[in-house]
Formats: structure tokens, sequence, C-alpha cells
């Protein structure tokens, strides 16, 4: 797991510096809103109902409608005002009979882990509400917004538990309960009778989600029956721009290697530019070869008349010496 949050738990002269974990997860299987003709996606976009034209998330403003039916917007300004906390303490405001804390106040669950530093004042804390069946009560800032919540102790680790605040708890008035008559003695003796015979503990591991195995096992019937189809493109996207995506991998390797100075392995989507460039390649090779033949022969014509004016030279030179000769004879 990821911490979500780190800080310290405060009580007294007492700190416990400990990360925070979500503690809860949903498994329900999620369905996507599909066009039953051809597999699309239903999207939904922010439109106006004023003037009907799709907005920007940079034009769109926090507005409040009264009772009464009148709006008020408020801007980044008012929002910068709103009373909000940084701080990074779990506060101790005193510790409650945990039968005091009625369970419809509980909200959202998150574990508590300690800092290695922190390991001897958490079980500390642990062990003092076991002992005490009480709970903490604590001042908490998550995702910069302070709430009520509470620390319980759950398989020897420190839960905390936010809270809601108690007039976000709907009142139930129900007009019927006072039409019931009242209840005879044998009434309440065949009930409680019927309660002990069903009594029993709760073991988790004897139930089941039956609506969402029931879900799965229609999904894997029709996938295994070939009952499915890939997901369409959408507008905007093609085959090559999602195998890019999903080759990020690959990619990053290739750049990897090339960064080390490794071959480029050849990509099947890379074949005609590899092909151009091996014509290319082709194309200057023979070039190369073809100027390195002329420029032999050309050398070699250069030489052979070297050695012929040197020939010429060497005959003119012998010639000389007879001439001489003679005309002193």
């Amino acid at each position: 797991m990821r911490a979500m949050w780190k800080g310290a738990v405060s009580f007294g002269l007492v700190n416990v510096p400990v990360k925070m974990y979500t503690a809860t997860t949903s498994h329900d299987i999620a369905f996507h809103q599909v066009h039953r003709k051809d597999g699309g996606r239903i999207r939904y976009r922010r439109v106006c109902q004023v003037c009907g034209e799709e907005v920007a998330y940079d034009e769109i403003a926090k507005g409040y409608e009264s009772p009464e039916g009148d709006l008020v917007v408020l801007t980044d300004e008012d929002l910068a005002e709103l009373p909000v906390s940084g701080s990074r303490e779990i506060d101790v405001e005193r510790f409650v009979p945990a039968d005091q804390l009625d369970p419809m106040l509980l909200d959202k669950s998150y574990y508590l882990e300690p800092e290695k530093s922190g390991v001897k004042p958490y079980a500390l804390l642990r062990e003092a509400l076991k002992a005490s069946d009480r709970m903490a009560l604590v001042h908490v800032a998550i995702r910069a917004r302070s709430t009520l919540a509470v620390l319980r102790v759950r398989d020897d680790v420190i839960v905390l538990q936010t809270m809601l605040w108690p007039d976000e708890i709907r009142a139930a008035d129900f007009d019927t309960l006072g039409d019931a008559e009242e209840l005879r003695p044998q009434e309440l003796a065949m009930a409680s009778s019927l309660i002990e015979s069903m009594a029993g503990e709760y073991d988790p591991d004897e139930f089941d989600d039956e609506y969402r195995d029931a879900v799965a096992a229609i999904v894997e019937g029709k996938l295994d029956k070939g009952e499915s189809s890939k997901v369409p493109d959408e507008p905007g996207t093609s085959s090559v721009d999602s195998g890019q995506v999903l080759d990020l991998m690959a990619a990053l390797q290739r750049s990897v290697d090339a960064a080390k100075g490794k071959p480029e392995p050849a990509a099947a989507a890379d074949e005609p530019a590899a092909k151009t460039t091996k014509k290319a390649a082709a194309k200057k090779t023979a070039s190369k070869t073809a100027s390195t033949t002329a420029t032999k022969k050309t050398a070699a014509k250069k030489t052979a008349a070297k050695k012929t004016t040197a020939k010429k030279t060497a005959a003119k030179a012998e010639e000389q010496p007879a001439s001489r000769k003679a005309r002193s004879a």
C-alpha cells in the first residue's frame, strides 16, 4: 500500500509519528455505458443549459443555489479565504467510552502505521485504548479540510475513522411508528426465543458477494463463447497511436539501448522506413564504389603518363652525351 498522509498522533506530551493508508476498497464490477450498435463509449459533455455551448474546465466556477432559487457564484479569491488546515498532527481531544459513539457517525476508515522512531509510543497508545475500552476523539486535517475522527484498535492496528457531523445524520421521523399496538408479553417471549434460536458468531468467510460473483460468471461465459469484440477507437485516435502508447516500454528500452550505444532493433512498424534507408545506403555505397574506381583509374593513368615521361627524359639524356662525343671527335 502507498501512504496517503504522513503526520503524528499527539496526546499530552506524547508524539507518535505515523503514516496513513486507506483501509477499504470496493470490488464492484464497473460497467461502461456503450452504444449497443457499435460498442462506442457514451461520454458526458459539460454543456451549459443556457447557451448550449460545451464549457471548458477553466471556465467552470462553483455556484451555490439557495432554497429560494438565488445563485451565488464563488470566485477563487473567495475560496482562498476559507479556513483550511495544513496541520500534520492528529490532535487527541479526549478519550471517550466506545459505547457512546453511534456507528452511524463513523465514515471512512484509515490504517495508521508507526514510523520506525514511533513504534514504542504507538504500541503504548494501542494497548492503553484496549485496556480502557475507549476511543480517542481527535481532530485531523485530510486534504486541507479539518474533521472529527476517532482512533480505535483493530487486529493490533490503530484505525482512524472519520466522523460525520451530527447535523449530517437525518432524523427518522415516521408517523406510522406511533400507531403500533401495545405488545403482549407472550409475543415478546416468542420473539426473544426466536432470536436465541438463531444466535451465532459473525464469520466473514461464510458470506460472499453473490451478485458480483453472478455478474463475473456471465462476463466470463461470454468471453469463453467468443461473444466479445475489440474496443473501438474513439474519434481523433488511431490504431497506430494506440500501439505506440501500448508499446511505451519498448520505446523506453530502445532509448536506453541507444544511450548505451547498442544497435536499435528494427520494428515491424518501421519496415518501410528501414527499406528506404537500406536503398539509400545501397545507392551511397554504389556511388562511393564508382567514385573509388574512377579515382583508381585516373591515378593509374597519371602513373602511366609519369612513367612514359620519365622514359622519354631518360632517352633524351642518353642521346645528349652521344651527340656531344660525336662533336668532340
